[in-house]
């Protein structure tokens, strides 16, 4: 089969296609052909050697995935062959095929494509984890989402809106501010600009700011801060910037605001079964219309590479997907 083996950190344009044997599924496990696989800046920032946690070399980048069940290992019971299927694993999604245990696959809706389906799991995962089970955001509250074009970003405008929230999506380009509008957002800010936050005071219109949803840190991180309304939330999501900021903590103080740390990853991993009520719930919405996830910008497997240097460039709009359908 082919994949992609990430031998070395280096710039992600210098990956290239491997030709490797398939794997073989252990008794617990399932073997899927993958159908599409979803990128996020941590998978560009972890190939390029820059992210915080470093797994051991080589490895097979991408760990969102959709696809068919293809091979049954000996204790599986639950799976049959030709189910489609959404998986995380730890690595190896960017490749024709993949071992996954069996209680890790959760199958898919037909009406779900498998482009959307890989569009979704960890960016609408944090995104639930952080609006609703930790920010409990509620009907008309007003909440700006930081870096708004991007899958995490997107993710947070769609579960914002399906909540009855107003979204002010701040992204740096009339490109990406156009594509968080078509997305639902009830305005946008140009954030690139230095003085941001007069645009966003003049479009909240003397209107509370109840929350801010903050996947890109650095410098807009203290503006968005001192944004919020009294006893305002603020989602701390990552630091797509590159940069963690040092915020002024007397602010919390005289403002009443609470600072909440979202790590979709790191709670899982505490309590994995916690996993599962989540992904059921996005998958029940989106049958319902209340969620619309969609592929943003879809690149072959040979083209992986170059994606990931598109995200870290900030140039991806949207969910970057790998798709590895057979093209008609």
């Amino acid at each position: 089969m082919k994949a992609i083996i990430c031998e070395s950190f280096q710039t992600p344009e210098n990956l290239v296609v491997t030709d490797i044997t398939d794997p073989l599924p252990e008794p617990h496990e399932v073997v899927l052909k993958v159908e599409a696989t979803g990128l996020g800046y941590v998978d560009a920032l972890t190939v390029a050697g820059l992210y915080q946690i470093k797994p051991e070399l080589p490895f097979i980048p991408g760990n969102e995935i959709a696809g068919t069940v293809e091979l049954l290992g000996s204790q599986v019971k639950h799976l049959r062959r030709g189910q489609r299927v959404l998986a995380m694993p730890a690595r190896g999604g960017l490749a024709e095929k993949v071992c996954i245990p069996e209680g890790n696959c959760i199958v898919l809706p037909n009406s779900i494509s498998s482009n959307a389906a890989a569009s979704f799991l960890v960016n609408y995962c944090t995104a639930f984890h952080g609006l609703i089970t930790l920010g409990a955001i509620k009907k008309k509250e007003n909440i700006l989402i930081l870096g708004a074009s991007g899958g995490v970003g997107m993710a947070a405008i769609d579960v914002a809106i399906s909540q009855g929230a107003n979204v002010y999506a701040a992204a740096s380009s009339k490109e990406k501010r156009d594509a968080c509008m078509l997305a639902g957002a009830k305005e946008s800010i140009d954030y690139s600009q230095p003085q941001w936050r007069k645009e966003l005071n003049a479009k909240l219109d003397g209107n509370t700011l109840d929350l801010v949803y903050d996947p890109v840190g650095g410098d807009y991180a203290e503006p968005a801060l001192r944004s919020l309304s009294p006893d305002g939330r603020f989602l701390v999501v990552g630091f797509a910037s590159g940069e963690i900021p040092k915020l002024p903590l007397n602010l919390t103080l005289l403002k009443r605001i609470s600072i909440i740390g979202v790590n979709w990853g790191g709670y899982i991993a505490a309590k994995p079964r916690e996993s599962r009520p989540v992904i059921n719930s996005l998958i029940q919405w989106i049958r319902d219309g209340l969620l619309h996830p969609e592929a943003g910008e879809v690149y072959t497997l040979e083209d992986a590479g170059i994606a990931m240097k598109n995200m870290l460039d900030r140039k991806a709009i949207g969910k970057t997907i790998i798709s590895l359908e057979e093209q008609p």
